[in-house]
């Protein structure tokens, strides 16, 4: 709890000790009070508890320890791409994705009480740094990324510093005492972040027939020639859409690379099964992450 800016301490105390309460009720994130993750959580699920965490890889032990029966993890956006490494961090923690949220993005420029620039420096995470560097660069406020969007509030507070400010979520002024300088700094007006819920237990696709489900496995292809090309080619045969492919290396050989993978549709489903054999006779191993319901709107 230390690594958070003063301001920010007390109320993550307060959220810990209400998430001690009721673990059942608790979701994970990372970031500060204030931060897009815990907006999140909030819109996921509004009678959660939300438990702020400094890191990924410390919202994810929550979960695993029985400290709370979720975390929602950002993993990509629209704008600026991937946010965490869920390809690593994942498979590690032997946790299971069984849901996902999409939340529009919206950052506002906040600033102590009474400031009105020009500032000099901007704090944020990189994510939201990069999602309004164009409204930074326009305006000559440097960069300066911090672990966290509410975190970098706290901080702009702590410091006291009136040529600092924050990018972070309204929600963020609101608990930090910041007066908002600017609305909606984004530089995409439909910018959108992408969240996986995570627990420890996967949700039989059986209990999902009916709805559109999505799967989410990583794989490793054999290192021949055309290796992914045949390995795929199931998913086409059998009429399995993937959203998703993403390539990553796991070591220093550089010789083999493994993929990240969305389909829609869940395993009992004969195309599916039909596609994932296909896949892992090409492979050399195929590992599955969850299955659950796709919240994307179909378009």
């Amino acid at each position: 709890m230390n690594a958070y800016p003063q301001p920010a301490i007390a109320l993550v105390a307060e959220m810990e000790a209400a998430a001690l309460e009721a673990p059942a009720r608790a979701v994970a994130l990372q970031g500060a009070p204030g931060c897009n993750g815990h907006r999140a959580a909030l819109e996921h699920d509004a009678h959660c508890l939300p438990l702020p965490c400094f890191s990924f890889e410390d919202a994810l032990d929550a979960v695993k320890e029985g400290r709370a029966d979720r975390a929602l993890i950002p993993i990509e956006n629209s704008q600026h791409g991937r946010v965490a490494d869920i390809h690593f961090l994942l498979p590690e923690s032997g946790l299971s994705i069984v849901g996902e949220h999409f939340m529009s993005i919206h950052h506002d420029l906040m600033a102590l009480p009474g400031a009105r620039g020009p500032f000099k420096a901007a704090y944020s995470h990189p994510q939201a740094l990069g999602q309004s560097r164009h409204y930074l660069r326009e305006r000559g406020i440097v960069p300066m990324a911090y672990a966290d969007t509410a975190g970098a509030a706290a901080l702009v507070r702590e410091a006291g510093d009136p040529a600092a400010c924050a990018i972070a979520p309204r929600l963020a002024a609101e608990l930090y005492g910041l007066d908002v300088i600017a609305e909606n700094v984004e530089d995409a007006a439909d910018n959108t972040t992408r969240f996986v819920a995570l627990a420890r237990e996967p949700l039989d696709p059986f209990d999902l027939r009916g709805q559109t489900a999505m799967t989410t496995f990583i794989f490793e292809v054999k290192n021949i020639p055309a290796a992914l090309y045949k390995a795929l080619g199931g998913f086409a045969t059998n009429g399995v859409n993937m959203t998703k492919l993403e390539s990553y290396q796991i070591g220093a050989s550089f010789a083999a690379t493994t993929f990240y993978a969305d389909i829609e549709g869940a395993p009992g489903d004969p195309r599916v099964d039909s596609a994932l054999q296909e896949l892992a006779f090409h492979c050399k191993y195929v590992r599955p992450l969850g299955t659950y319901r796709q919240a994307r709107p179909r378009g």
